[in-house]
């Protein structure tokens, strides 16, 4: 085995304008099984995200059906809009720390996240966090796939005067439903086969455009509601008290769920960043001001839509086809498609095209990597994931969130801490390496992963309905009564657990560089 942590310069890379590292190209293994072109390091020349790129990501990747959604789910679960936009609010902020954190190594290095964790779990090891984040990206992404189909059928079916919603059912929805659903999942997987920099173009014109969508749609609800509603005076069904807290806290680690994947594999687009200070303020600007500014939104077309229709509608794609303008329902239907697409591909294909390809770099390229992405996505039916708030807030976001905590706080400790942001290129794709640890394994960051998960989602509970049903899949007393307790903040444990026990197994080596 290798030395846990080794000491020593990186041979045949080299500290460019900014101190970002560049691995000379006759350095670069490329015979070894563990790299392929998609893999390697961008070159410094070819790192060119600006913070307007960055931020142009997150703006066009909150802007989606989904973000807006999040409040209202909130709401269904007793919240008034004040503690839910506060909920949003800080969960952002929360996250994204450890999203600059991870993302340092992406302009440092170029390297996308499979290679990143590389250098704590081992070249094969690695495979463990990359496969988890892959697993849960697909289902985001057949999660914002039906939803887009489903937005495009709706908004379809007022088109065509409703004769949509009375075509012939397949598995109990109307075919043009489903082919809704599979258009739309081949104009993505499309999109991203014409690669990263025509992903960065098209986000950087998707941002603005989204955003004028949602005002127009502001525009017009307080134009037919004459001013906003009752909603925002609507009283929380759960006060300040002793009955807010167990909703709060199980919410907020769902809400960090939401973009606790991102806080992993973002260093799979910081990689093309021109600089330091183009992720930090492009990620600080857009992620937090974003989210709390569309859930803000959200309440307030909501709350027009009560006073309109008598009813408080939170899809803002049923909201959409009550007008009728077949201009408006037009424009409604291209600002649903560019919303979704451009959440959908950035957060949810990118990454695990990274990761399927991090597990056979020689059989598996980028573009193969999408393809079985979207072919997951389906399988995994979506439209479950997403039947009820509390499916999908404390069951799916809740756990998904624990689960991806552990691995970041092992990251975090790794890169930080462990090694003080310094890594061998060169090494991170070579067998018998710095990181080879024991046949491509360290079994002290399985161990720290393996022990952070359980205690972050091992006490998962489903709650109790009025009817006395259960609203989840879990026992109501937890999968391990004892952990339960710690289940409403799995996302917090499994991160600090993870972070603590991995620099305590590392024995609190520190890596750094020598002049």
């Amino acid at each position: 085995m290798t030395n846990t942590v080794p000491t020593g310069s990186p041979i045949s890379q080299s500290a460019g304008n900014g101190g970002r590292i560049e691995l000379a190209p006759e350095a670069f293994p490329a015979d070894s099984p563990f790299a392929n072109e998609d893999l390697r390091p961008v070159p410094v020349a070819e790192r060119k995200w600006t913070t307007y790129n960055f931020a142009a990501l997150w703006i066009s990747m909150a802007h989606c059906i989904p973000s807006w959604t999040l409040a209202s789910g909130l709401v269904a679960l007793g919240m008034d809009w004040k503690q839910a936009v506060f909920t949003i609010a800080l969960a952002n902020v929360i996250v994204l720390l450890p999203m600059l954190a991870t993302g340092h190594a992406g302009p440092k290095y170029g390297i996308p996240f499979p290679v990143l964790a590389r250098a704590s779990f081992g070249l094969r090891g690695a495979n463990i966090p990359a496969m988890i984040r892959a697993a849960v990206a697909c289902g985001w992404f057949g999660i914002q796939t039906w939803i887009g189909g489903s937005g495009i059928f709706a908004l379809g079916s007022k088109l065509t005067g409703g004769h949509w919603e009375n075509a012939g059912k397949i598995a109990g929805n109307p075919w043009p439903l489903w082919l809704c659903f599979l258009l739309f999942w081949a104009v993505q997987i499309a999109i991203i086969y014409r690669g990263m920099d025509f992903l960065r173009h098209f986000e950087n014109w998707a941002a603005p455009f989204v955003i004028v969508g949602a005002l127009v749609l502001l525009v017009w609800i307080a134009v037919k509601a004459d001013g906003f509603g009752a909603l925002l005076d609507q009283p929380s069904k759960l006060g300040w008290g002793p009955d807010f807290w167990p909703v709060f806290f199980p919410s907020l680690m769902g809400m960090i769920g939401f973009w606790a994947t991102l806080s992993l594999n973002i260093p799979d687009f910081t990689r093309f960043g021109a600089s330091q200070k183009a992720q930090t303020w492009g990620q600080s600007l857009g992620l937090p001001t974003t989210m709390t500014l569309f859930a803000i939104l959200a309440v307030l077309v909501t709350s027009g839509s009560e006073v309109v229709y008598g009813e408080a509608i939170w899809d803002p794609v049923t909201l959409a086809a009550k007008t009728d303008s077949v201009f408006g329902l037009l424009f409604a239907l291209i600002v649903v498609l560019v919303a979704t697409i451009s959440v959908n591909i950035a957060a949810n294909v990118v990454s695990p095209a990274y990761d399927l390809a991090n597990l056979a770099p020689k059989l598996i390229n980028f573009r193969t990597g999408a393809l079985i992405t979207g072919v997951v996505g389906i399988l995994i039916f979506p439209w479950k994931l997403i039947s009820t708030p509390e499916f999908y807030i404390f069951t799916w976001l809740g756990v998904v969130g624990g689960l991806l905590g552990t691995v970041a706080g092992i990251l975090i400790a790794d890169y930080w801490i462990v090694r003080r942001t310094v890594l061998h290129l060169a090494d991170l794709y070579t067998p018998g390496g710095r990181y080879w640890y024991s046949s491509g394994w360290n079994w002290r960051a399985i161990a720290a992963f393996v022990v952070g998960g359980v205690l972050a989602v091992g006490g998962s509970y489903s709650g109790v309905g009025a009817d006395g049903a259960k609203t989840g899949p879990f026992p109501t007393d937890g999968l391990i009564p004892f952990l339960k307790p710690l289940a409403d903040y799995g996302w917090a444990v499994g991160l600090g657990a993870s972070l603590v026990l991995y620099v305590v197994l590392m024995g609190g080596r520190k890596e750094r560089a020598e002049a």
